[in-house]
């Protein structure tokens, strides 16, 4: 039988040893059943744990202990794959410590990171105790998942309370709905969420917070949260319209630029229309937020004011000449940063993500379950956040002249904010 080669020209198992190995069985029967790879893993795993003693024995030799093997203890552990036996050395003394599969360990990290990725992704308990017995034909307590996904926990609660950036170009902060059962209710709760932009472009969730409902004075509680974990400066915030988030904003940031987000504004605009006049009031408000200049969107307001769809829905345009001030410093900069800042786009994918992950919930069982979900939900989007996005490059030199003292073009460094030591 020829040996097949890999890249470099050489294999590591000889068709010799596969040979050997497959003597007696079914290839195909094998392969699928796993019961080869299942006893291949064994033996590797039992022939390192065996490794580990000899280096163990030799160091107590060197230290001028005596000590030698005394059998082995038995135990199964779970892995990625299912259950495996092992049999672990164990030495006279009762000194030695496996590395590989640790005293009381049992269950190999492949294991767990196939239930934290079950459970981030939106499947319940029952779900996943079904999962794993059809895939792996292990059957898993409630408790075990529960035990699995709480090691999260403290993973969250260190990012929740890192340290931040001193200062962010862009921060997009919004807040959506969640069902929580609490004390044996189930009330709606306020999930808030914040995304930084930091100078070297990337994104960055600043954190998630589950308050009782969405308001300026929670918002307010967030923003020194956000102070007392390092964060002096913020350029732009782009929120939606929640009436006092802008004075909670400056409050806690007197330079900060508060931009409103357009879509937020938007869909509260298109709410008030009638589903036939929903498509032709879009479009009038599109000449509103896509012109050239905040002249020429004050003109199209006006026009718009003026005109009999103005006339029908005169509280559509009190709500644009009430925001307007907080609507129009996007204008300032050119079109490929204005879709960066006119939208919390950048919050609303991560919202979506979230609302898909408990989908199949209806509800969560607890806030500790919500952040457990939610974090873990948030982990999985956000290890894909590598690169700027393609507008940072033009964005920088358009900050460094719109916030002289606060930013430079050259690094992304903002050297200093004024009224700070």
């Amino acid at each position: 039988m020829k040996e097949t080669t890999g890249k470099e020209g050489s294999t590591r198992i000889s068709s010799a040893m596969l040979d050997e190995m497959l003597e007696g069985l079914d290839p195909s029967e094998a392969f699928h059943s796993g019961e080869l790879i299942g006893e291949l893993r064994q033996r590797l795993a039992e022939r390192i744990l065996n490794a580990e003693m000899d280096a163990h024995l030799d160091r107590e030799s060197q230290d001028g202990r005596g000590n030698s093997r005394n059998g082995h203890n038995r135990k199964t552990v779970l892995t990625d794959s299912g259950s495996m036996g092992l049999a672990v050395p164990r030495d006279r003394q009762g000194t030695f410590e496996p590395q590989l599969v640790e005293r009381y360990c049992r269950r190999l990290p492949g294991f767990d990171a196939k239930v934290i990725s079950m459970f981030a992704h939106g499947m319940s308990t029952r779900h996943i105790q079904r999962t794993v017995a059809e895939l792996y034909a292990v059957e898993v307590s409630p408790e075990l998942i529960a035990k699995v996904t709480d090691a999260v926990l403290e993973e969250y609660e260190s990012w929740q309370s890192r340290p931040l950036s001193e200062r962010y170009p862009i921060v997009y902060l919004d807040a959506i709905q969640v069902k929580v059962r609490d004390a044996g209710v189930v009330t709606n709760r306020a999930l808030h969420l914040g995304i930084g932009i930091r100078e070297d472009g990337c994104k960055e969730v600043l954190g998630l917070w589950l308050g009782e409902k969405e308001g300026a004075r929670y918002w307010l509680t967030v923003l020194n949260e956000l102070k007392n974990r390092g964060v002096r400066d913020i350029l732009i915030a782009v929120v939606d319209g929640l009436k006092g988030f802008s004075d909670a904003l400056e409050t806690a940031f007197p330079e900060v630029t508060v931009q409103t987000c357009v879509v937020h504004l938007l869909r509260h605009s298109l709410s008030r229309a009638s589903y036939q006049e929903r498509k032709a009031l879009a479009e009038v408000l599109k000449r509103i937020y896509q012109a050239a200049s905040e002249s020429d969107a004050e003109a199209a307001l006006d026009a718009f004011e003026d005109s009999a769809l103005g006339e029908r829905y005169p509280d559509v345009v009190r709500s644009w000449r009430e925001a307007w001030s907080r609507v129009v410093p996007f204008f300032a900069f050119s079109a490929p940063i204005r879709k960066a800042i006119y939208t919390t786009n950048a919050i609303e994918s991560l919202n979506s993500v979230i609302r898909r992950a408990v989908k199949q919930r209806g509800h969560f069982t607890s806030p500790r379950a919500a952040r457990k979900l939610i974090y873990l939900a948030l982990r999985e989007v956000t290890d894909k956040w590598q690169n700027p996005g393609v507008y940072w490059g033009a964005a920088k030199r358009e900050f460094a002249i719109h916030f002289p003292d606060r930013f430079e073009a050259s690094t992304g460094y903002m050297p200093r904010v004024r009224g700070l030591k």
